[in-house]
């Protein structure tokens, strides 16, 4: 299956890439709105970012697996991470974590059986100051308790988060 994208998609590439003075410029936003469309960057979708912009495949990889927010397998319908730094992980996101998988049957790094979720560790998702937190798709929610959680792993199964 060759890599295909929609053309609301090529149409915004095409007018990311002359805004910068060089080509490779454009990068992170064309990665951006691959990921939007498709929710994650594919080996075929990195490869052919690379010939769009003229520029080395391993240029696009180094981006891609540098940052954290670029995503190269599929994930749930909704995107979850768990903060796991010193002050999330002092406050209880390990058991958050936990028991978000658990309430939304599913491991870390896994989609959830129904498709609704995928759940991730990230680090620093900087709201120290209201450790532990959670990031679901772009909400943050903070000061989280495990009844908070069984509570927004309901609204998640009960698609009351869109």
């Amino acid at each position: 299956m060759a890599f295909e994208l929609s053309q609301e998609t090529l149409d915004t590439i095409d007018k990311v890439i002359p805004r910068y003075p060089q080509r490779q410029s454009a990068l992170m936003m064309i990665l951006h709105a691959i990921q939007k469309e498709q929710g994650y960057l594919s080996l075929e979708a990195q490869e052919w970012v690379a010939e769009r912009l003229e520029i080395a495949p391993i240029k696009v990889r180094e981006v891609v697996t540098f940052y954290p927010f670029y995503r190269e397998k599929p994930v749930g319908k909704h995107y979850i991470r768990v903060c796991r730094t010193l002050s999330c992980a002092l406050n209880g996101s390990y058991k958050i974590c936990d028991r978000l998988c658990q309430e939304l049957d599913t491991k870390p790094g896994e989609i959830s059986p129904d498709g609704k979720a995928t759940v991730e560790f990230a680090e620093c998702l900087a709201s120290c100051g209201t450790a532990p937190v959670v990031m679901v798709d772009d909400d943050m929610y903070e000061n989280l308790t495990e009844d908070d959680i069984v509570e927004l792993a309901r609204r998640i199964r009960e698609e009351e988060i869109k």
